[in-house]
């Protein structure tokens, strides 16, 4: 367990949970609660193809669907980057396909894990974390 990692969280306490006035239980469960939407830097292609529209795929012009695979076989696209431009130039900005991509990039995890902390985080690493 990253101890001095730990206690600067629980010391600063950056997003105001309230740790002064918790209990190392209750620190440690706020810790290991499944509440933080992160955004993925990357995406595999798997879960990029898993978004489109299957309609919206048949519609297509003749050459957008060899573009989209070749696009796909960078292997891990980032969300936010070109790639994203690039998908909403092959099925319109306006498409399934898109609206589906803008919520897949978001993950849920625990402040632990956001924080590289090892999980769980138990109540004698808060104890350990307040006391150093």
């Amino acid at each position: 367990m990253a101890i001095y990692q730990l206690k600067q969280e629980i010391d600063n306490d950056p997003l105001g949970r309230g740790y002064a006035g918790m209990t190392d239980q209750q620190v440690a469960a706020s810790l290991n609660a499944s509440d933080r939407n992160v955004n993925k830097s990357l995406m595999e292609a798997t879960e990029v193809l898993n978004a489109v529209d299957v309609t919206e795929w048949g519609a297509l012009l003749p050459t957008q669907p060899d573009l989209f695979l070749k696009l796909l076989a960078i292997g891990r696209l980032n969300p936010f980057g070109v790639e994203a431009t690039l998908v909403r130039n092959i099925f319109g900005a306006g498409s399934a396909t898109v609206a589906a991509l803008a919520v897949a990039p978001v993950e849920t995890m625990t402040r632990a894990r956001e924080l590289g902390l090892e999980e769980p985080v138990r109540p004698g690493h808060v104890a350990e974390a307040r006391s150093s």
